[in-house]
């Protein structure tokens, strides 16, 4: 006969009421926290039990990749700075960070940089502002709106307030300008710091090979400076037309410096350009009326009353002709001006001052500006895509402004300029019209001026010889 002796109990019941406190914050710990599925780092959370002992629990945290924080202080509750950030890059690493738990007295620090498809709406979602937040902000003033013209990369810092209100938010626009918006009794405050940057001045040598541009680059000039360069010089060299290779630039220009970083570059001071064997040299001079021109060493005017071409770096499609067969009519037709091919939305400059004596449709030659310089002197520019803004009949025009666009409206195969120059109402090629020169430097400046022509002339000899003489070893 088989008794059955009742089991005891293997564990304690206060072991049981233990094990199921511990269950139970565990799986609150599972209802709280994502699940392992998502990559994440570790954070460690201390829980106090009933019996006082501390036990460490740990569990993964599911943390969207690009927030990071930093321990402030000993306390696992201290507030945290958290870290937003954007990449555009395909395959960037994103990094996974942990989040502490932070007084609500305390505000929060963000830091958002910029992706591709961000808007200041987006920023301002992703630090937890709302629409309202955004508009209140934007309203302040009209400064406000620049933190609108966001760029991919910029870098905006928020600070929160302890009920997560907008306290204020700044953004580095660039070396030199920094804007921020600081939270007011009024309002919000809009305030831009502009660092000045140091001058230094700085020496450049080319030869060109197959382009200015090209060769202006490996000689370590900007866009800009490349385009001022050109622009110096364009009086006396035509740059669709007269560039060889082997000719050669040498420049010094001011260079700005803020911690000894370039951040930009300003005047060219000085320059010589060798057109086919030919030197010309070019040196900034401010008057003491305050006018600022560039002269030659010897104190003669770079400036002249026409500039030699009215399209940057165009190409030459068709020269002056009296008997040319014409591309759409296909008759022999006099050809009075030269064509400059350069792609549509080109600008077209105006090539001296004067009087705007039509700025409208012309028969064949499209949308078209006629400039009057003086008594004697007339120029037309012929199937434009469009005119500049200002640009209108019975107004005036500055050397070099801007008067429209490279267009092919009118008879025309494509996009280029038609331009026409006119002497006493008679038709000649603006390619080998001599054109008028302009005042040279005053009588009672020109010491003054030759104290600062002279050294800089001696700088770029000796930078010269400098540079050939390294060469040579």
């Amino acid at each position: 006969m088989t008794h059955s002796v009742p089991k005891a109990p293997p564990y304690p019941r206060s072991h049981l009421l233990a094990a199921s406190g511990v269950a139970a914050l565990l799986s609150l710990a599972l209802l709280v926290f994502p699940s392992r599925e998502v990559e994440a780092k570790k954070t460690y959370l201390n829980l106090e039990l009933e019996n006082g002992s501390e036990q460490l629990l740990q569990e993964k945290v599911d943390l969207r990749p690009g927030l990071s924080t930093g321990n402030q202080g000993d306390s696992p509750f201290n507030s945290a700075s958290l870290t937003e950030k954007s990449s555009t890059e395909d395959g960037a690493k994103q990094k996974s960070q942990t989040s502490q738990l932070s007084l609500p007295t305390d505000p929060l620090q963000k830091t958002v940089t910029v992706g591709n498809g961000d808007t200041l709406s987006t920023v301002f979602a992703r630090v937890g502002l709302s629409a309202n937040d955004l508009h209140e902000a934007l309203s302040s003033s009209k400064d406000a709106k620049k933190f609108s013209r966001l760029r991919i990369g910029q870098v905006l810092d928020f600070k929160l307030t302890a009920d997560g209100k907008l306290e204020s938010v700044r953004s580095k626009l660039s070396d030199l300008e920094s804007i921020a918006l600081n939270r007011t009794d009024k309002g919000y405050s809009f305030k831009r710091d502009l660092v000045k940057p140091d001058v230094r001045t700085t020496y450049s040598h080319g030869v060109i090979n197959s382009s200015l541009f090209l060769s202006a680059k490996r000689a370590g000039l900007s866009h800009s400076l490349t385009m001022d360069l050109a622009n110096v010089f364009g009086y006396d060299i035509d740059f669709a037309l007269d560039i060889r290779e082997g000719d050669e630039f040498e420049v010094i220009y001011e260079e700005h410096v803020v911690n000894n970083k370039q951040v930009g570059n300003g005047n060219i001071l000085a320059a010589r350009f060798t057109n086919r064997g030919k030197t010309y040299t070019a040196v900034r001079y401010t008057s003491k009326q305050g006018v600022t021109s560039y002269y030659n060493a010897d104190g003669n005017s770079m400036r002249k009353a026409f500039i030699r071409t009215p399209v940057d770096f165009a190409r030459i499609s068709s020269r002056f002709s009296m008997g040319r067969r014409h591309p759409i009519l296909n008759k022999i037709r006099a050809h009075k001006g030269v064509d400059y091919a350069a792609p549509r939305g080109t600008p077209i400059k105006a090539a001296g001052d004067g009087k705007v004596l039509l700025a409208g449709r012309k028969g064949g030659y499209g949308n078209a500006v006629v400039i009057q310089h003086g008594n004697s002197f007339r120029t037309l520019y012929a199937h434009m895509q469009g005119f500049a803004k200002g640009v209108r009949t019975g107004g005036s025009v500055k050397q070099g402004q801007i008067i429209g666009y490279i267009g092919t409206t009118g008879l025309s195969t494509g996009p280029h300029l038609h331009y026409e120059f006119q002497v006493n109402g008679r038709h000649v090629d603006p390619l080998s019209q001599k054109l008028p020169m302009a005042d040279p430097i005053a009588r009672n400046e020109k010491q003054r001026f030759m104290q600062l022509s002279k050294p800089l002339m001696a700088r770029m000899d000796q930078e010269k010889s400098t540079l050939l003489a390294q060469n040579k070893r």
